[in-house]
């Protein structure tokens, strides 16, 4: 057999067209859109051995498509959507192309965070980028805030019994795995026939007419519970295409700046703090007004303040509820904090892609594969899910989670010398970026990847600090 030459799959053979298909399919949704799909390029786009690219074009162009097919079923005549796997690709390094006055931060997170070898010889990853996630591993660990420091208290521990005692006190780490151990694990186990994708209705209500407006999902109406990068994609998503988002944040709350300025393109912004009787009454009243909720709390923690699926769909009949998940709804690890470099590491792609590399130690995806790709389905499931609302009634929750999209990226396949590109700089994907004044400066910043050839998709309002605007619908 001869050798694969770049851009061959070893395995998982779907052209990207066919991924989308299926996630159509997996969705209920009407397959006669599929012919106004147009994608181009091929992986790999960004240096690793799994299949980034078709991954970035088939979330990205599923979002696209199923705005296209709500006009559509609004009254519009269908029409063109076309994604590029390399601008596709670029996307899901937004946070990385963004600068602001032509400037941007030396780093994304604490200098503490990372990978550190244990006693054992394995690996941990650690998450400190939260304030109080940082100051619990350093209490764990009863050390200095140096990397030296904890990289000497960590040896004194095995991997997954650190993994184990640091969750208990409340950090956010992971034991780096390899596939194979994943596979093993309880928590894979229990997410291993869950869709990557799921949308069930939960209760009834009247059919909601779908609204029509100059793009395609002008006049709905979503919120935005979120943090960090998969659950703020996915409002960006639905905001690219028209709609109404509204991120809503409590004033407390720690955040990272750079990637509020990133996801919140197109957004309004305001404060409701739940736990206070005035936040959760504004909470409520624009629950009453909205099409979709989006939130990425940990599985009962919004029910335990009343905003579970149930509670939502009692106070707002016919609403779609999207929940986001580190490791699933269901397993062990279903309530455990997880976020997308944790995940990669506990399921086995740090492994994976050290030994495509040939290198020792944990190698990282080229971007947050995992936070993007789960936020875009987060927005394809939402959409769909309001379409359907609107043909067969009722209340619907979608549910997805970093865990369940790690799986199906594997699903893609991998890629022969994945690793013969470079990642681009920002001069490189310059052609990809626009520039647009903002509160913080003129933002220049990765326009969205999915083209529509007649409700073309772009973000109307511009990033702004948290809080801004009243919480209330405009």
């Amino acid at each position: 057999m001869a050798a694969a030459s770049v851009g061959d799959v070893v395995s998982g053979t779907a052209e990207p067209a066919e991924i989308v298909a299926d996630l159509w399919r997996l969705a209920g949704a009407d397959a006669s859109a599929l012919g106004y799909l147009k994608l181009s390029g091929r992986d790999p786009a960004l240096p690793s051995s799994f299949r980034i690219g078709a991954a970035a074009q088939a979330s990205i162009a599923a979002v696209g498509l199923a705005a296209a097919e709500l006009r559509h079923r609004a009254g519009a005549p269908r029409q063109d959507v076309s994604v590029d796997m390399r601008h596709a690709a670029t996307e899901f390094r937004s946070e990385q192309c963004l600068t602001i006055d032509g400037r941007a931060p030396a780093a994304l997170g604490d200098p503490l965070f990372g990978a550190y070898r244990t006693g054992d010889g394995r690996f941990v990853r650690l998450h400190m980028n939260f304030p109080h996630h940082r100051e619990n591993v350093l209490k764990l660990l009863a050390c200095a805030p140096t990397r030296a420091s904890v990289e000497a208290a960590l040896k004194g521990w095995e991997a997954v019994a650190f993994e184990t005692a640091a969750y208990e006190r409340g950090c956010v780490v992971a034991a780096m795995r390899s596939p194979d151990e994943w596979a093993e694990h309880p928590q894979a186990d229990a997410i291993a026939s869950v869709p990557v994708v799921q949308i069930e209705k939960i209760g009834d209500a009247p059919a909601r007419p779908l609204p029509r407006g100059a793009k395609s999902l002008s006049g709905l109406r979503a919120l935005d519970l979120t943090r960090i990068i998969a659950g703020p994609v996915a409002g960006r998503a639905l905001a690219t295409h028209g709609a109404d988002v509204m991120r809503i944040a409590a004033p407390g709350l720690p955040f990272i700046d750079w990637l509020v300025k990133d996801t919140g393109r197109g957004k309004l912004s305001a404060y409701a703090d739940i736990a206070t009787a005035d936040g959760k009454a504004a909470l409520t009243r624009l629950i009453g007004d909205a099409d979709i909720f989006l939130q990425a709390f940990r599985p009962g923690a919004l029910a335990a303040r009343g905003f579970g699926a149930a509670d939502v769909a009692a106070l707002r009949p016919g609403i779609v509820y999207g929940s986001l998940s580190a490791y699933g709804d269901e397993g062990p690890w279903a309530s455990r904090r997880g976020f997308d470099s944790l995940v990669q590491t506990a399921t086995g792609f740090n492994v994976a892609e050290a030994e495509a590399a040939g290198m020792k130690g944990p190698k990282e995806l080229p971007c947050q594969a995992l936070d993007h790709a789960t936020g875009y389905l987060l927005a394809f499931g939402a959409i769909i899910a309001r379409i359907r609302q609107a043909g067969e009634g009722g209340s619907w929750l979608v549910r997805v989670s970093l865990a369940a999209t790690g799986r199906w990226i594997w699903s893609l396949g991998r890629v022969e010398n994945g690793f013969s590109c470079r990642l681009p700089s920002r001069d490189d994907v310059a052609d990809l970026l626009e520039d647009a004044p903002s509160p913080f400066g003129l933002m220049r910043a990765v326009r969205h990847a999915a083209q529509l050839s007649v409700t073309p998709a772009g973000w109307a309002r511009p990033s702004v600090p948290l809080g801004t605007h009243p919480p209330v619908w405009p």
